[in-house]
């Protein structure tokens, strides 16, 4: 999932390239491959240029060995079904997939600005304004999710895929509340020197709020709402979006604007 940084012109351009992008059955001969964009546990992920279209993608190879042996190759299967479904301005777009003997690819959306990780590595942390807007465009993109039967389950600065089993659509506001600390204090909400006190923390939902950097009550007040133990009394998505803090702080056109 990618937080979309695109205006409504840049978005039907990359729309009727992307109905390009999907039309056809796929071979690595259609793609011309470029710089590697990363590395992940079962593959890497490039910049290729789909030659027909000349559409910008990111095309993620992944090893049928690496996938067999952690066994994840149903997990795959189930992940590529529902994300080639989903079509929401904030989600990154699955516009098809081939594969040969060794190897699977999956044709992705390509994301220009990298990973949130990165970015907030370098940062340390975002002002509220940066961190409203990122928090209510993937509020958006949970409310479309989850609409659909979709909940992700691992909403982190790292990793903005998507799965559907176990526990209910109120994991994803614990997440998004982790998250929402983490853009605003730069660290987890519940971190500690050791694991076991770091899981105790969580428990116990022992949450404290640093007095550097400064942050608002009102961001102090989500985040509050939203890290709370009892999953039926965490504040409901729709709500989240007509808080204070999000409708003060947040664009709304969900594109953050230095």
């Amino acid at each position: 999932m990618a937080i979309a940084e695109a205006n409504s012109q840049q978005q039907e351009k990359a729309s009727s390239e992307a109905s390009a992008v999907e039309k056809k059955r796929w071979t690595l001969s259609d793609f011309d491959i470029g710089k590697p964009l990363g590395r992940g546990k079962f593959g890497h992920v490039y910049l290729a240029r789909e030659k027909r279209s000349n559409h910008i993608v990111a095309l993620k190879v992944l090893f049928k060995s690496q996938l067999q042996q952690s066994q994840v190759e149903h997990q795959l299967r189930r992940e590529v079904e529902i994300q080639s479904h989903l079509r929401h301005p904030n989600i990154l777009r699955l516009y098809g997939y081939f594969y040969d003997q060794k190897r699977v690819y999956l044709i992705l959306e390509y994301a220009a600005k990298g990973e949130l990780y990165k970015e907030l590595q370098k940062c340390k942390y975002f002002s509220e304004r940066r961190a409203a807007t990122y928090v209510a465009s993937l509020a958006r993109a949970l409310i479309y999710c989850h609409g659909k039967h979709v909940i992700h389950r691992d909403i982190k600065p790292e990793n903005l895929l998507i799965g559907a089993q176990r526990h209910d659509a109120s994991v994803d506001i614990w997440s998004l509340g982790v998250l929402c600390y983490e853009f605003l204090y730069g660290l987890p909400p519940f971190e500690a020197k050791e694991h076991s006190d770091t899981y105790r923390r969580i428990v116990q939902v022992d949450l404290k709020f640093p007095p550097k950097p400064i942050v608002s009550s009102a961001a102090k007040d989500l985040i509050s709402q939203m890290l709370v133990k009892d999953s039926s009394e965490r504040l409901p998505l729709h709500k989240l979006l007509e808080h204070p803090w999000i409708v003060q702080n947040a664009d709304p056109s969900g594109i953050y604007r230095a």
